[in-house]
């Protein structure tokens, strides 16, 4: 099921909405990563939850408002975006995911009403900037990389075809179970792509998804907070993940043996009983 909500007025920003499961518990709030992808990649295991999952596309993603123009692509817009959601949806209480670049902007929404979210998932993502030198010698990671690299660097395409294609490419990077592996390809051409986001990034004007000195709010914050990963997430480290358990009062992390960036899809049947696990606590 789908709506359109709308957040913003001057300039209209409208979000896509998907709803999944049963009306019941504590609804859950998801944050897709890219951006420029959709929230489609997540649906699954998360359809499998058994409790309110609320799925926008962001701001310029899938079938969000577009066009917004060079100044209408921040992550703090984005944050703030997501809040006036919760508020137009009546949420007065809810739980958060975030994946990826959207764990970030997770952190942002935590933030900015803290009082509202009674727990935070932060799926493959940090809550420091990442290097390659996080990741030690690697020479798989160094290999498999490179591929999204080259179609940055070197692809006729543009637009969201181009987004497309440096999504698979990188989807050996992502996803080390062989055997999911096409699984995965097909459903990233059920994406709705969009390259709304990408000349600001090319052209280094986007601000972080980090939320401001997030790590040091974050830990006075002391909120319910998981750390789910996979062992060989090439895109941020394991070890930042465990880092941040480490770092933040009330926090934990779950790493996942075998799997990538895209924990969610090597490890479904684990993913999601990490999941139900941490949102089922009081």
């Amino acid at each position: 099921m789908g709506e359109f909500v709308t957040v913003r007025d001057r300039p209209e920003v409208t979000l896509f909405l998907s709803s999944l499961g049963p009306d019941t518990g504590t609804p859950l709030l998801v944050v897709h990563g890219g951006p420029d992808w959709d929230h489609s990649y997540l649906r699954q295991p998360l359809d499998r939850l058994g409790r309110r999952v609320l799925m926008p596309d962001l701001r310029g993603c899938g079938r969000s408002t577009r066009g917004l123009g060079p100044g209408g692509y921040s992550f703090e817009a984005a944050a703030e975006d997501l809040v006036v959601l919760a508020d137009r949806l009546e949420l007065d209480r809810f739980d958060l995911l975030g994946f990826s670049a959207g764990g970030q902007i997770a952190q942002r929404v935590l933030l900015a009403v803290p009082d509202r979210v009674r727990r935070t998932v932060i799926a493959s993502s940090t809550l420091w900037p990442v290097t390659d030198d996080d990741f030690g010698p690697w020479p798989e990671r160094t290999a498999l990389r490179a591929a999204e690299a080259r179609v940055w660097a070197e692809s006729d395409l543009c637009g969201p075809a181009l987004v497309h294609e440096a999504a698979v490419a990188g989807a050996e990077a992502n996803v080390r179970d062989p055997e999911r592996l096409p699984s995965y390809l097909s459903l990233l051409e059920r994406v709705t792509w969009s390259a709304e986001w990408l000349n600001r990034f090319v052209a280094g004007a986007l601000d972080s998804p980090r939320p401001p000195e997030g790590p040091e709010r974050l830990r006075a914050l002391a909120a319910p907070l998981l750390f789910l990963h996979g062992r060989e997430d090439m895109t941020f480290p394991a070890s930042s993940a465990e880092r941040a358990a480490d770092y933040l009062p009330n926090a934990r992390a779950v790493v996942l043996e075998g799997a990538g960036h895209m924990t969610h899809v090597d490890r479904p049947e684990a993913w999601l009983d990490a999941l139900e696990a941490f949102l089922s606590e009081p």
